[in-house]
């Protein structure tokens, strides 16, 4: 790789008492600081007031950015808005907050698209239904909260609550499957999602247990960004810039911490006329090849157009490539998912 490129690893999707939460932004942030997240994106429910509160910025070396959590009036087509200055109507259909988002220079995330709930009737399922807009930028394509929620029954609920990370194990294959056959038309940005709120949840009659402490949720679901640019303390608009820049560029993979630290996994494509990374394009020639660098041997699954195509175990990895398309990996560590690649375009365009 030609660049140095800095690694910054981050949480995304948070809630705080300004919605439904149940710590204020600093307590949260300082809870990310302890565990090392470089950025802490929020995402209180419908509002957005906790930017214009001014508590975005620096706590500690965590960069806290502030974004909303838009839905419709049948709380479904839940949208993460970020880098937005103004409040977004979200009492209009969802057809039209999402270009509001864009329309102010924000980008946006679909948040749990393909939910599904079917177990526990109290805990209803909120799924995104407008995929024939153009306006999204993003998918979540791994939500920490909404995996657990859908496994959740009466019968395995007490080894869920006391196992939480480990009940965590692997996007849903619909939600891989929209995410590559939109990319075959136009560059979408797949991230991770925690979705934490630090909820208390009654499992024994006046027995109370809080599940998903922030803590908790922290240690999971990861999105880590790529960027040749450093986040510096001198302005902390300048640095939340280059966040949202290396995610709406899709600069960035998602990774499951549970199973170990993903930071120095890396994945480019590179030929005689260039190298580039996770969200970009290059010319197909005789000589084009993707190589991956896994933080420890694993198992390699290369994604092209969709359709795995190799499997193949190590830690340094070459493909050579000889046909068209968007390409993506997964890693798995003892069989389960860990790591997940944004695409990269050999021999396309991309807009």
């Amino acid at each position: 790789m030609e660049k140095k490129l800095f690694h910054y690893s981050g949480i995304i999707h948070a809630h705080s008492t300004y919605s439904d939460g149940q710590k204020s932004i600093p307590e949260i942030a300082a809870i990310a600081d302890e565990l090392k997240a470089d950025f802490l994106l929020m995402s209180d429910h419908n509002t957005l007031q906790p930017k214009l509160d001014g508590l975005e910025g620096w706590y500690g070396n965590t960069l806290v950015g502030i974004g909303s959590e838009l839905n419709d009036k049948d709380d479904k087509n839940h949208y993460l808005a970020f880098n937005i200055e103004k409040p977004v109507n979200h009492k209009v259909p969802a057809s039209e907050y999402v270009c509001k988002v864009r329309e102010q220079g924000g980008f946006g995330i679909i948040a749990h698209p393909d939910e599904t709930r079917a177990h526990i009737q109290a805990y209803p399922p909120y799924p995104w239904t407008l995929w024939d807009s153009d306006c999204y930028d993003g998918i979540e394509i791994w939500n920490q909260m909404s995996e657990w929620m859908e496994g959740l029954t009466h019968f395995n609920k007490f080894w869920r609550a006391m196992h939480p990370r480990r009940s965590i194990l692997s996007p849903k294959k619909k939600t891989l499957s929209r995410w590559d056959e939109g990319n075959l038309k136009r560059k979408i940005t797949g991230v991770g999602g925690v979705d934490a709120h630090g909820h208390i949840h009654r499992m024994l009659g006046m027995f109370s247990v809080r599940i998903f402490r922030y803590k908790v949720s922290f240690r999971t679901i990861r999105t880590h960004i790529l960027s040749e640019q450093e986040l510096l303390k001198d302005d902390y608009r300048k640095a939340l810039q280059i966040v949202y820049k290396a995610i709406k560029e899709a600069q960035c993979f998602v990774s499951h911490s549970y199973l170990g630290n993903a930071s120095a996994f890396r994945f480019w494509a590179e030929n005689e006329s260039a190298v580039v990374q996770m969200g970009g394009t290059l010319q197909l020639d005789a000589d084009t090849h993707l190589k991956v660098m896994n933080p420890e041997k694993a198992e390699t699954r290369l994604i092209h157009n969709g359709k795995e195509t190799i499997r193949e175990e190590g830690s340094v990895l070459k493909f050579k490539i000889t046909k068209p398309g968007i390409y993506r990996v997964e890693i798995r560590k003892s069989g389960k998912a860990w790591i997940f690649s944004n695409h990269i375009r050999i021999g396309v365009t991309s807009r």
